[in-house]
């Protein structure tokens, strides 16, 4: 998957949030919290990181498709080893999960603002 079309599949979800934060990294964040980063700006390939239910970080971290994210593994984010690690569906299908996780700790009224109650 190329970095636009995971921007636009990331910018399709409800309430999503583009930004830089630290002076380099692509983030995308749904109610100001993070679900999504996706590298750092000048990187030729993006690096996919983002947050993932509890079965899908030891399953892809021991599988080594992924790896614990750096600052966030406490939180159950995975930083992809590639690019390409895995196919860009199976990629879409995280994106959207990890939106989903994510949005259902905002508050109901959050959400409703959102748009997505």
């Amino acid at each position: 998957m190329t970095f636009d079309e995971f921007d636009a599949a990331a910018k399709a979800l409800p309430g999503v949030t583009f930004d830089i934060k630290w002076g380099k990294d692509r983030v995308y964040s749904v109610g100001d919290k993070m679900f999504a980063v996706a590298g750092q700006l000048g990187e030729e390939a993006p690096r996919w990181c983002m947050k993932v239910s509890d079965a899908s970080f030891e399953q892809l971290c021991e599988e080594g498709v992924a790896e614990p994210a750096p600052y966030l593994a406490r939180n159950k984010w995975v930083l992809f080893r590639s690019a390409d690690a895995i196919p860009a569906d199976q990629l879409k299908a995280y994106l959207v999960n990890a939106h989903a996780l994510i949005a259902a700790k905002l508050s109901k009224k959050a959400r409703r603002e959102l748009g997505m109650l």
